[in-house]
């Protein structure tokens, strides 16, 4: 029988009354805990510890009226909290077999072995599983894309040793001589010049638009065959954002592909495959990892894109290390928790940000005032940790600003623990003609500021007194 209401309270007193004169938290080293922790919390602990009756706002849910509370519980897909922790890991979900291990173990073996010929040829006819060798697959890196497959609702990821690696053997494995790519103006810029430069050595013609003139894509698409279609979302720095689902029914109509370079939202902000992408790129060493000290990359897809890809992959020796692929699986569990925080920071720091006298314009999609805001609401669960945003001041001002900041570290990269922050001009454009730069919507005064999880009240002081230097 259940304890009645006043037994319970009497009982809840005495336990608290109890807590609250404990010598050891009477004890100097306990004081401020006491002081700060409130009576109602101390209520809540003990209701929860002793199974009470719950006050009336916590009844709402235990009274519902019956045929609204199912009796079974709803099939569900995991959440990506879940997901990053636990997706790829259990032996029953696809994890490593063979250990009872709750951390996924470094196999660090280059080669496989086979129990005897009938067993290789077993192999060879696919009969039976094998890594074989390091450059063709790992167990630990298995793991990490059986992870990413998850998140990003893919049927398939190949984790590969760079962010440009993965976009290198994705664009060479998808487009043949005499193919077409279309991309935009201002995608990441190595993938850029890759395009630019190096594809067209190969046969392999390239036509680049502006996210600001969709019409054009469209002219493209209705007059030459386009093989892929390859853009990044939100674009670095200036935050602007494609709309996919648009993008891809253009370019399915026509029959061509469309990857998407997702690094700047991570698969918690953003799942391009849900919106009819064909392929959703990373920079694994971002988001995911999370802590500035590992270079990855993936690409994730179907099971038959992701084969042709792999193909490729193998010839071209982007191998990541089992230890690099670890490194990466322990930064995932905790990506769902960082990018929350991420998201909250950047976003209240860009709506503060603009409104302060010193601050001409702020790029970030969370802003109503964004030209791509309309475009990231529907496609984006939060906006993502970068904030790019112009100075009211020169080259030099602006350089000030930046060098009077105590909190980021003046470094390139983004999505780790420490907030970083740089100046495009000085850095990613360092030596590029005014043309250049203008063509690219890059101005002297133009910062990114690539938020941590450090506390928004330490990053917003930091921010400010460094604008009251210029």
């Amino acid at each position: 029988m259940a304890p009645s209401t006043s037994h319970v309270k009497s009982s809840l007193q005495r336990q608290q009354s109890r807590l609250l004169h404990h010598p050891v938290l009477h004890s100097p080293k306990h004081k401020r805990v006491t002081a700060s922790f409130p009576a109602e919390l101390l209520q809540e602990y003990f209701l929860a510890a002793a199974g009470a009756a719950q006050p009336p706002e916590h009844k709402k849910v235990l009274h519902q009226d019956a045929d609204a509370c199912p009796t079974t519980p709803a099939p569900r897909r995991a959440s990506d909290e879940t997901l990053t922790v636990h997706a790829g890991e259990k032996p029953a979900a696809g994890g490593m077999a063979g250990t009872d291990s709750i951390a996924t173990p470094i196999v660090s073996g280059t080669t496989h072995w086979f129990r005897n010929s009938e067993d290789l040829i077993a192999f060879k006819e696919g009969r039976r599983q094998s890594f074989e060798y390091g450059r063709y697959g790992n167990p630990t890196v298995k793991v990490l894309e059986e992870k990413i497959s998850a998140l990003e609702r893919a049927e398939a990821t190949l984790v590969t040793s760079s962010g440009m690696n993965a976009i290198v053997a994705t664009l060479l494995a998808l487009v043949p001589p005499g193919g077409h790519v279309v991309t935009t103006t201002d995608c990441y810029s190595e993938a850029r010049a890759f395009i630019r430069d190096r594809l067209s050595k190969m046969g392999i013609r390239s036509t680049f638009i502006d996210l600001d003139d969709m019409e054009s894509l469209e002219a493209v698409l209705d007059k030459d065959d386009v093989t892929l279609f390859y853009a990044d979302s939100p674009t670095n720095p200036l935050l602007k954002c494609v709309d996919i689902r648009q993008v891809a029914e253009l370019c399915h109509r026509k029959g061509a592909l469309v990857c998407i370079d997702s690094t700047l939202a991570s698969p918690i902000n953003q799942k391009p495959l849900t919106l009819g992408a064909d392929i959703v790129l990373h920079s694994a060493t971002k988001y995911m990892a999370g802590h500035h000290d590992v270079i990855a990359g993936c690409v994730s897809g179907s099971e038959t894109l992701i084969s042709k890809i792999r193909a490729w992959h193998h010839d071209l020796g982007g191998a990541i290390s089992p230890n690099a692929a670890y490194m990466i699986i322990r930064g995932l569990k905790t990506m769902a928790l960082r990018v929350e925080a991420h998201n909250r920071t950047a976003l209240l720091m860009a709506r503060l940000l603009e409104r302060h006298p010193k601050i001409e314009r702020v790029h970030y999609p969370g802003l109503e005032s964004s030209p791509w805001h309309h475009v990231a609401r529907k496609q984006m669960a939060g906006y993502g940790g970068v904030v790019s945003f112009e100075v009211k001041s020169d080259l030099h001002g602006t350089m000030k600003f930046v060098d009077a900041l105590e909190i980021p570290f003046i470094a390139t990269s983004l999505g780790g623990c420490e907030s970083l922050v740089q100046q495009p001009a000085v850095m990613s454009f360092w030596g590029q003609t005014d043309e250049e730069k203008a063509k690219n919507g890059i101005k002297d005064n133009l910062v990114r500021l690539s938020f941590g999880i450090e506390k928004f009240e330490d990053l917003r002081d930091d921010i400010l007194q460094a604008l009251e230097k210029i």
